[in-house]
């Protein structure tokens, strides 16, 4: 017979719909095909949470994927996209014990089961989770999880950045390279932003870059021979776009130092003899998000957002992240009221 505290606790437990709303694709396309779909709720493993998503991210990758140009071949159709975002744990499998229903969670769930963030229910490992840090709200939570952790994992360990260090960082407006900043600073180095355009080094300036280059319009190389800060070359480059721009960052390179690069960026850089390099894909577990909520918790993390869309804007969403140039990361905000 039940207690009445085991009543008390199952009654606390959120009543779940059968269906939800998704922002999902039928087939790949334009932004066009991504509709609004009820569809039943994910599936949910013994060793899974269930969240009722608050925030979304919306990656730069997504597009990609939307439009069937990268990592959707062996899709189950309608399709719901979005590798990360925040919400509320409303339920748990039997084999978890790190989280409980209620708790304000954020979760990176890359290349996981068919169960993306752009609905009103996620289904995730509960290792892909963990427990909002108090300095971060859901809005900036949900922004956070897929580009800090790339962040952080390319400033700590494959750039092992340490004080004095002079580090580069090129795309450094973008959204993982507006967090490497921070994680680099936080560090006791000395920050070179490569970013694009004048706003887009003023943006890595207020970030705390010690200094920021126009990497649209200025002489790399030049500039980087000027700077006082590197008299004996750069200590360390962390890539987050290809192309002239990098390659000019690793000419600048002093022997010994390190480049690091998340995989996907191409063209990829040539390796260079007397330089390490090493490509990364930034890892998701359980020790790495307490690492990042410590890395949070020593200092507040800015997470600057673009824009704000509601689900059933999921299409137009996606057009801003395909136009480029977008200064801090968009979101969906799924629990929002239509």
């Amino acid at each position: 017979m039940a207690t009445a505290r085991t009543k008390r606790r199952r009654s606390a437990r959120p009543f779940l719909p059968t269906t939800m709303r998704a922002a999902a694709i039928d087939h790949t396309g334009p932004a066009s095909v991504l509709k609004i779909h009820e569809l039943p709720l994910p599936k949910m493993g013994a060793r899974d949470v269930m969240i009722a998503v608050d925030t979304a991210g919306v990656g730069s990758w997504e597009p990609s994927q939307r439009s069937g140009e990268w990592g959707v071949d062996d899709a189950h159709f309608p399709l719901v996209l979005g590798s990360d975002g925040s919400g509320t744990v409303v339920a748990r499998g039997s084999r978890v014990r790190r989280l409980r229903v209620g708790d304000k969670v954020y979760a990176f769930n890359f290349g996981g089961r068919n169960s993306g963030f752009d609905a009103e229910y996620a289904a995730v490992s509960a290792p892909s989770a963990a427990r909002v840090p108090r300095q971060l709200d859901l809005l900036h939570a949900g922004a956070s999880p897929a580009v800090a952790l790339t962040a952080l994992q390319g400033i700590d360990d494959a750039l092992h950045v340490k004080r004095n260090d002079t580090v580069v960082i090129v795309g450094a407006s973008g959204n993982v390279g507006m967090l490497a900043i921070q994680f680099a600073k936080r560090r006791g180095a000395v920050v070179v932003a490569i970013a694009s355009g004048r706003d887009g080094t003023a943006f890595a300036r207020r970030l705390g870059a010690d200094v920021a280059i126009d990497g649209k319009r200025a002489n790399i190389a030049k500039a980087l021979r000027d700077l006082d800060l590197t008299p004996h070359g750069v200590d360390k480059v962390l890539g987050l776009v290809g192309g002239e721009a990098l390659t000019a960052c690793i000419d600048a390179v002093r022997p010994g130092g390190r480049v690091a690069y998340p995989n996907g960026i191409e063209p990829a850089p040539r390796k260079r003899r007397g330089i390490t390099f090493v490509s990364y894909d930034a890892r998701t577990g359980a020790k790495e998000f307490d690492r990042l909520n410590r890395a949070i918790g020593t200092r507040p993390l800015t997470v600057p957002i673009a824009k704000q869309f509601r689900l059933d804007q999921a299409a137009q969403a996606h057009r801003t992240v395909e136009k480029g140039h977008v200064l801090g990361r968009v979101v969906l905000r799924v629990a929002a009221t239509e």
